[in-house]
């Protein structure tokens, strides 16, 4: 077999383009699951904004006023 004068560019070449579309996928791979954590991160920041202030307390762990204590107790000051 012969020795081309060109082989060796060609390969590195076509090595090189190689890699780069190996990168390319992975970028792009990246930022599809980046987006899809960021909504879902948005989605949960939504729900633990809806969450009761004194969850121990409704677990029946830590004492804590209910609300309507906490609302006769507002009301009165």
């Amino acid at each position: 077999m012969p020795h081309q004068a060109g082989s060796s560019a060609q390969r590195i070449r076509i090595g090189l383009t190689g890699l780069a579309f190996a990168f390319l996928l992975v970028l792009l791979g990246s930022i599809i699951s980046r987006s899809s954590r960021d909504e879902a991160a948005n989605t949960v920041t939504q729900a633990v904004s809806n969450e009761p202030s004194e969850p121990l307390a409704e677990l029946g762990v830590a004492p804590g006023a209910s609300t309507d204590e906490a609302n006769s107790a507002a009301n009165k000051e």
